[in-house]
C-alpha cells in the first residue's frame, strides 16, 4: 500500500512540474522577444602610422606628434580600447605621397588596415599613379588637399584629373578643405560623377589645446554641404573640437546637427590619431562614442563601423 501511496504522490509531483512548465512555455511566448543586436564592428575612419624619422624613410615635417606609431603600436592601441580596423591615411606631413610604409604595415595587418593614400595635383601622370595605386592589395582610395595653404582653386586642372580617374578606378576622394569650406563645395559640385570623403566634418581643428573660442564657427556651411549627394563626412577628430575636459560633453549638441543634416548612414567616426595626439589620447578619442547615450545602438553601430564599411566598400578581419 505504501509503495501504491509513493508512485501516485511520484506522478502528481511530475505532472505538477510539466504544468509548470508548459506555464512557463506559454507565458514566454506570449511576451515580445527581444531581438539580439549582432556584435559591432568598429572602424576607425582615419589614424596615420608612421615609423621613427630615420635617415632610411626621413620626416617632410616634424609635427607634434609621437616620435613614431608603428604598425604593430596602432593595432595594439586599438585592440586595447576593442576598435576592430582602421582606414590608414598615409601622413601627408611625414610621407607626402609616398605610401610605401602605409603598404608595409597593410602587408603585416591585411584584416585591419585600408589604404588612402596622398596624389598630387602637379603630377601629370597623376592618373597612372591612381591607376597603380588601385592594383596595389588594401587600398580603398586617395586624398587630395584643398585647405588655404594648398592655394589651389577648385577648378585645378590637376583635382580635375584626379576626380575623373577616382571614377575611372571606383576610389572614393577624401578631401580636407578645413578652413576652406567654400573652395571644397565647388570641388564636390563641380564633379557630380565623383565620391567625395570629406575630412573632419570639414571644421578647422586645434593641433595642440584649447579649442578657439567659437570651434564650430563654420557649422552652418558643413550642414549645408549635406545636400551633396555625392559626399560623406568624417567625424573624425570631433573631441578636439571641446571646449570641456573629458567626456568632451560639450560635442554633442553640434554633432546632433551634423547627424540630422547628413544621415547616420553618411557620417563616419573617426579619431585622427594621431594627428590629434596633443589633445587626446586614443582612449579618450574612442570612449565618449562608446558610453553617449545621445546615440542609440543602432545609430552608434552605423556611425562607428557601418557607415564607414558601405563607404569604402572594405571591413576588417581580426585573427
Amino acid at each position: 500500500m505504501t509503495n501504491k501511496l509513493t508512485t501516485a504522490a511520484k506522478s502528481i509531483d511530475r505532472r505538477s512540474v510539466l504544468q509548470a512548465e508548459a506555464a512557463a512555455a506559454l507565458q514566454q511566448e506570449a511576451q515580445p522577444q527581444q531581438e539580439e543586436l549582432p556584435p559591432m564592428t568598429i572602424i576607425d575612419s582615419q589614424v596615420h602610422v608612421y615609423e621613427a624619422n630615420t635617415p632610411k624613410r626621413p620626416w617632410h615635417s616634424v609635427p607634434n606628434w609621437p616620435d613614431h606609431v608603428t604598425g604593430d603600436e596602432m593595432v595594439a592601441a586599438m585592440d586595447k580600447v576593442g576598435v576592430d580596423g582602421a582606414i590608414f591615411i598615409s601622413a601627408f606631413s611625414m610621407y607626402q605621397y609616398d605610401a610605401t610604409y602605409a603598404v608595409e604595415v597593410q602587408h603585416a595587418h591585411p584584416g585591419r588596415f585600408a589604404l588612402v593614400k596622398p596624389v598630387n595635383p602637379d603630377d601629370p601622370a597623376v592618373a597612372d599613379v591612381i591607376a597603380e595605386w588601385k592594383k596595389t592589395p588594401g587600398t580603398v582610395g586617395i586624398r587630395i588637399m584643398l585647405t588655404q595653404e594648398a592655394k589651389r582653386a577648385p577648378d585645378d586642372p590637376g583635382l580635375d584629373r584626379i576626380a575623373r580617374a577616382a571614377v575611372r578606378h571606383d576610389f572614393p576622394v577624401n578631401v580636407l578643405f578645413w578652413g576652406n569650406v567654400d573652395a571644397g563645395a565647388a570641388l564636390i559640385d563641380r564633379h557630380p560623377d565623383t565620391r567625395f570623403i570629406i575630412d573632419h566634418l570639414g571644421i578647422l581643428q586645434p593641433r595642440v589645446p584649447p579649442a578657439p573660442l567659437q570651434p564650430w564657427a563654420d557649422l552652418p556651411k558643413v550642414l549645408e554641404l549635406a545636400k551633396r549627394p555625392n559626399a560623406v563626412i568624417k567625424v573624425s577628430g570631433a573631441c578636439t573640437l571641446s571646449r570641456e575636459p573629458y567626456p568632451f560633453p560639450d560635442i554633442w549638441d553640434p554633432l546632433a546637427r551634423v547627424f540630422d543634416a547628413w544621415g547616420s548612414d553618411r557620417c563616419l567616426w573617426g579619431t585622427d590619431w594621431t594627428r590629434a595626439f596633443a589633445v587626446v589620447n586614443y582612449e579618450q578619442a574612442v570612449a565618449p562614442f562608446l558610453k553617449t547615450d545621445r546615440l542609440s545602438d543602432t545609430e552608434r553601430a552605423m556611425l562607428m563601423g557601418g557607415a564607414c564599411a558601405k563607404a569604402y566598400g572594405w571591413s576588417p578581419k581580426k585573427g
